[in-house]
């Protein structure tokens, strides 16, 4: 028995935001690719590519990353935008770049930029959507968005997902998903890997790290570089000091 998915509300008012209105028509402005617009191949092409950005991202749209089944029967009109989308996001290819790096809260907030053209409202929204791919699994979970309110109301059958919130920082679709700890974690580029343990916490310098502040072994190294040459007392005897000569005497010329 599948569990409901649990309720969840924005937190911020940028999340409120429906769409970006006629004060927002620059140059951040998103294009809006849709089937009804296509007069000619091109215009096809143009709405493939767009959705590779939408769901792959710019710096993953490459040959062998490509689904040529799924093109062709967006070419000739026995797939829908929406089903492209969902067969984008179902593939071997998004399943080892984006799903396999991260886990679930990461997940649903990159699957939601991909798919929805926003971010998680808030960690609720991220806790809800992970059960649903707990229980269901990540290609339910795509459906559970596609098949939702949210996407039907934004982009229908026809349209091509694309950033609906004002742009802050760098556009969603560009996000990178391999740069989270749990890949590093299995890339072994953390404490897991035996060459950055003893890096960590056997050098000297990881010692030198741990020290609280104002141990003097954090000031040992710099206390043994300083040269010790002409630091010792004289030894001079008071027999040999004119101190009658040095002493200063006020009668004398």
């Amino acid at each position: 028995m599948a569990l409901p998915l649990l309720q969840y509300k924005p937190t911020t008012q940028n999340h409120r935001v429906s769409t970006f209105g006629v004060a927002d028509q620059n140059e951040d402005t998103p294009y809006i690719y849709r089937t009804e617009d296509v007069s000619s191949y091109t215009d096809i092409q143009g709405i493939i590519w767009a959705s590779y950005r939408q769901v792959f991202s710019e710096h993953e749209i490459l040959k062998f990353n490509r689904q040529g089944t799924l093109e062709s029967q967006l070419k000739n009109g026995s797939l829908s935008v929406k089903d492209f989308i969902r067969g984008l996001a179902k593939s071997e290819a998004f399943y080892r770049l984006v799903v396999s790096v991260n886990n679930n809260y990461r997940l649903v907030d990159i699957t939601l930029k991909r798919l929805l053209g926003r971010s998680a409202y808030n960690k609720q929204e991220e806790i809800a959507w992970s059960i649903v791919i707990g229980t269901k699994g990540f290609s339910g979970f795509v459906d559970a968005l596609l098949d939702s309110e949210e996407y039907s109301q934004n982009f229908g059958d026809n349209t091509v997902p694309y950033q609906r919130n004002r742009l802050e920082g760098r556009p969603y679709n560009l996000v990178t998903p391999r740069y989270g700890a749990d890949f590093q974690e299995t890339a072994g580029t953390v404490r897991t890997d035996w060459r950055f343990t003893l890096e960590n916490f056997y050098t000297a310098k990881a010692k030198q790290k741990r020290l609280a502040e104002g141990d003097p072994g954090k000031y040992a190294d710099m206390a043994a570089s300083v040269s010790g040459k002409g630091n010792y007392a004289q030894k001079i005897s008071a027999f040999d000091i004119d101190y009658l000569n040095a002493v200063p005497y006020r009668g004398r010329r």
